[in-house]
């Protein structure tokens, strides 16, 4: 089972990128979902688990 995560994780960094664009989607889609109510707390959760793939946030500017 590790070598499943280790394999995830490699992807993960490899393309860091659309992972994070990825997260920005669905972060998107529940703040829609929620009518804008917990914005706050989507964005935190979205940048957080930015931050733990590959080197980071890439779709800040």
């Amino acid at each position: 089972m590790n070598s499943f995560f280790d394999r995830v994780k490699d992807l993960a960094d490899q393309h860091d990128d659309k992972v994070d664009a990825a997260l920005e989607k669905v972060g998107d889609f529940v703040d829609d979902k929620t009518g804008g109510k917990h914005s706050e707390h989507i964005d935190k959760a979205v940048d957080a688990a930015q931050q733990h793939t590959g080197e980071g946030d890439t779709t800040k500017n």
